[in-house]
């Protein structure tokens, strides 16, 4: 982070210039603290994979994260520490069996409670309070169709809830909500960062477009009227983003795992072409609390003589 250091010193050297021998004055702001937020997408979430090495590779750091839908399992997986290429080379090799089991029922199609097991083959942890890096898991209250956020307890249940893709996987029950997927309320959970204290959000967003080619099946004919419907919405979640992400992604099927080598190169090369725009926002943010730092201290002084005559204004 040799980069984001010297951002702050240049610019305490040229805010405080002549004021070295007071301590007030020329400690540096705390860094802002930097949440990212990962999208939903089914197998196109593997693009979050490359996003998160380019942001490691670059050294920029993220001290809470917060996932939606397959956002979820990723931001889970790496908020418990797992390696990012043992994480991609699960990735190439996962299929629906995995996660999912055919059933039938008049709630859905399928049940995702292989999910937990799933998370288990990348981690032991159980619970939130086992994670290396602060997680939000983002799911949907079908009866109030508002913004179930977890932050603490079960990770299991929670991330289930947050993949539960209405008329594929049967609705969660769970803490006294029924649950469905977090992507209905929160496309991209960049208040959830927020909540979570982020200064900075970076909001990864896998663009599903629309394919040429006529839908497979019942998944499809869901999945692309879903896509119409956020297309045509307000998303708030753009206004919350200060660095949005989108890899090129749209032309991957939902269960496309093994195009998993394309879609982590995609969201490397995406995340690449906004680290300019993730250095700025960290560094105008610096600038901007060292500013008003100057300004509050500043003013205090007018208000006190001794302050005054201590120190010289500028």
């Amino acid at each position: 982070m040799g980069w984001l250091k010297k951002a702050v010193t240049g610019i305490r050297s040229f805010a405080y210039a002549g004021h070295d021998g007071d301590t007030s004055l020329t400690q540096p702001p705390a860094r802002p603290n930097v949440g990212v937020a990962l999208g939903g997408g089914f197998a196109r979430g593997i693009a979050h994979i490359g996003v998160l090495r380019v942001l490691e590779e670059n050294h920029i750091p993220v001290d809470c994260v917060a996932g939606t839908s397959v956002g979820a399992l990723v931001a889970a997986t790496y908020a418990s520490g797992t390696p990012l290429s043992e994480m991609e080379e699960q990735g190439s090799s996962t299929r629906f069996r995995d996660f999912g089991r055919w059933t039938v029922s008049r709630m859905g199609m399928a049940s995702n409670e292989r999910l937990e097991e799933y998370l288990h083959k990348f981690t032991p942890a159980r619970y939130f309070e086992e994670l290396k890096v602060p997680l939000s898991i983002v799911a949907t209250d079908l009866i109030s169709g508002e913004s179930v956020y977890f932050t603490e307890g079960e990770i299991g249940p929670a991330l289930r809830a947050s993949c539960a893709y209405p008329g594929l996987f049967l609705p969660v029950e769970y803490r006294n909500h029924i649950l469905v997927d977090g992507f209905l309320t929160e496309t991209v959970p960049a208040s959830a960062v927020r909540k979570m204290g982020a200064d900075i959000v970076i909001s990864v967003h896998l663009e599903p477009g629309l394919l040429d080619g006529k839908p497979r099946n019942t998944i499809e004919v869901i999945s692309r009227s879903f896509s119409i419907i956020q297309m045509a919405a307000t998303q708030r979640w753009r206004s919350m983003t200060d660095v949005l992400i989108e890899p090129d992604v749209h032309h991957v099927l939902w269960d496309e795992f093994v195009k998993t080598p394309q879609l982590v190169a995609a969201g490397e090369a995406a995340a690449r072409a906004a680290l300019p725009q993730i250095r700025a926002a960290l560094e105008g943010h610096i600038e901007r609390r060292t500013r008003d730092r100057r300004r509050s201290l500043l003013s205090g002084s007018r208000h006190n003589p001794e302050e005054r005559k201590r120190r010289p204004l500028l």
